[in-house]
């Protein structure tokens, strides 16, 4: 694990993307800050960049870094939910402006995987995390159903956990609007 983590970290640093185990899915992967990157990801998605895509991050502090107002509710929720939770806030600031939806939000879930969290922590940095799979066909389940036109099309493939046959949920996404207005996207 720790050697895919260091090449995984190389490969971002380098403007490169990877294909990841998460929290949830796998994902395909990159620098949340580099513009370039983000492109590289909606181009092997093959879909629109107005279609925005969340980051996962290691850690609550590392949220204010990524959005200018963090509504307080939002720290009541990533303390109670027991399942992965991404929060769409808005005031999305030091990301890729590519990577924002055209409201300017951005979706962040705080990971508390072994290998996700990790490779946040040696990143450094907030890691898109998009399902590995071409725009509007099924997310993959596990690696095995993860099609060779998306694993041919990034640079690097993280060998953790590639023998799993689970299917993990997707996280639930919610909505915090102005006001503290909760929305739920996805339960």
């Amino acid at each position: 694990m720790i050697e895919d983590i260091k090449k995984a970290c190389q490969v971002m640093r380098e403007g490169g993307v990877i294909l990841y185990p998460t929290d949830t899915i796998w994902g395909i992967g990159c620098d949340a800050t580099n513009e370039e990157a983000v492109r590289r990801v909606y181009e092997i998605k093959q879909r629109s960049d107005s279609k925005a895509m969340l980051v996962l991050v290691d850690s609550t502090a590392k949220v204010d870094f990524y959005v200018e107002d963090v509504p307080e509710i939002a720290w009541d929720l990533i303390d109670v939910t027991d399942k992965p939770l991404t929060i769409i806030y808005s005031g999305a600031r030091n990301l890729a402006p590519n990577l924002l939806a055209e409201d300017g939000s951005v979706g962040i879930r705080v990971t508390d995987e072994e290998f996700s969290k990790r490779l946040c922590q040696q990143f450094r940095k907030a890691i898109v995390s998009t399902s590995a799979n071409i725009s509007g066909q099924p997310s993959p389940g596990n690696f095995s159903e993860i099609s060779e036109e998306v694993k041919s099309a990034v640079d690097y493939i993280v060998g953790y956990r590639r023998e799993e046959m689970g299917r993990p949920k997707p996280s639930s996404i919610i909505k915090l609007e102005k006001g503290g207005v909760i929305k739920i996207i996805r339960e």
